[in-house]
């Protein structure tokens, strides 16, 4: 058996298509929707992922902003900047850019966003709507996730047994989250988890997300089941790569996701889809 590859890149094109086409027509009524990203400090892989999310939105015809602050900026100034955020009526979605300077506590920042204007998803509020089946903002990572287990007919995942690696407040959490909104039976692990393997052989899907290089293999995966690798990683030639143990497990899993060309498209796709919803909720009231 040789799994199928869940192509992060074309199910992200599609998305994004369908993202443009509804940003046009809320145009024509009278609405752009509007992003405002806020950089701080001069991390050279957080510049590249701001770019990036700039250029999506300029791409789907967004509206957007990206507001760059040395990393001097006090977290009294830049709580002052989200309020004013808020407070912008052309402005649908925040986002602050992790990590943030260490004089700074990233979760006041990120509980002075406007829940409404939550598009990262990580405000408390849009946890709480999450474990309650209430609208609010999915955690765009996590998110993407799912709507890559949909794009293979696994939107309802009643019967089935997940297993997430990672226990991180970003991924792992939301995930699992989010696989028990979909009816699955979930276990949440990390990479020190006792007999890890004996767990990940049980579960019809298995979503790794620690940053640890090879944490899945192909000895602990069972025969057809979905793997979802949302590590980034570089191995010894330097190249990008999952925490999945890639030529192994694809000899056993039925599907896989690649690194790179996998959840990582996703990522700021499902942000373009919030801020979307955010925008559109905010036409109507």
């Amino acid at each position: 058996m040789t799994a199928q590859l869940i192509d992060g890149n074309a199910l992200s094109r599609q998305l994004r298509a369908e993202v443009a086409q509804r940003a046009s027509t809320l145009k024509t009524q009278g609405t752009t929707p509007g992003l405002a990203v806020i950089l701080v400090g001069d991390n050279s892989a957080s510049q590249v992922y701001v770019r990036n999310k700039v250029k999506a939105c300029e791409d789907a015809g967004f509206h957007s902003v990206l507001e760059k602050y040395d990393a001097s900026m006090t977290e009294a100034e830049l709580l002052a900047r989200v309020e004013a955020l808020n407070n912008d009526p052309s402005i649908h979605g925040i986002l602050v850019q992790l990590p943030l300077p260490k004089h700074i506590d990233d979760h006041k920042v990120i509980e002075t966003i406007s829940p409404a204007k939550d598009v990262d998803g990580f405000h408390v509020a849009s946890a709480g709507a999450l474990m309650v089946g209430e609208v609010g903002f999915k955690a765009c990572t996590p998110y993407g996730c799912m709507k890559m287990l949909e794009s293979i007919g696994m939107k309802d995942l009643r019967g089935k047994h997940a297993v997430v690696i990672g226990r991180s407040n970003i991924v792992g959490k939301p995930m699992a989250m989010m696989l028990l909104a979909a009816n699955a039976t979930v276990t949440i692990t990390h990479s020190g988890t006792a007999d890890l393997a004996a767990m990940t052989r049980q579960a019809d899907v298995v979503v790794a997300a620690v940053g640890k290089r090879n944490v899945l293999t192909a000895d602990m995966v069972k025969p057809g089941a979905v793997v979802i690798d949302v590590g980034m990683n570089r191995n010894d030639e330097g190249k990008l790569c999952g925490d999945v143990d890639f030529g192994g497990v694809k000899e056993v899993a039925g599907f896989i996701t690649p690194v790179p060309g996998g959840v990582g498209p996703m990522t700021i796709t499902m942000l373009l889809v919030n801020t979307m919803e955010a925008a559109e909720r905010a036409s109507v009231g």
